[in-house]
């Protein structure tokens, strides 16, 4: 395990912080993904009556996206305590997640508060509540996951020098 730090005995858990903040955000999506999975109802609002209708009878399609958020949430924080396994694919792939993460969360939760501050006017009108989810709930989230992410790939970054 190298890790190009500027001090010398960086505690493992200082590496791995920004890790540990990212698996708390997309944790969080995780729990509410399954906590609906499993047939509750708390913050189903959120999602809106015609997201509800539509995948009613399609709940089961949650255990995987759970699945998929837990790998992405967990995933990085335990590869950056071990070592990062194959480094070049799983890193790059953290990459590529957090660019994600962050332009979804971010642009969504921009365009949110637009429309909630009346700056957008969607011609068919919106979901209040729903857009109040998504712009106040699960975008930042979605947005801190990736940042997060982001800052921990680049506060751990190796180079060839350390590898000498």
């Amino acid at each position: 395990m190298v890790y190009n730090v500027s001090r010398v005995g960086v505690a493992r858990w200082e590496r791995s912080r920004w890790f540990w903040v990212a698996a708390l955000a997309g944790g969080l999506h995780v729990a509410i993904t399954l906590y609906w999975a499993l047939g509750g109802h708390a913050l189903l609002w959120t999602m809106g009556t015609g997201f509800i209708a539509k995948f009613e009878s399609m709940m089961w399609i949650l255990w995987p996206v759970a699945l998929v958020k837990a790998v992405g949430a967990f995933g990085p924080v335990w590869l950056s305590t071990h070592g990062w396994p194959w480094a070049r694919l799983t890193r790059l792939t953290v990459w590529l997640a957090s660019f994600v993460l962050i332009g979804w969360g971010g642009l969504n939760t921009i365009v949110g508060n637009m429309v909630l501050f009346g700056l957008i006017r969607p011609t068919d009108g919106f979901d209040r509540p729903v857009m109040i989810g998504h712009a106040w709930i699960w975008d930042p989230l979605f947005l801190l996951w990736g940042i997060s992410l982001l800052t921990g790939l680049i506060r751990t970054r190796t180079t060839r020098a350390s590898l000498v």
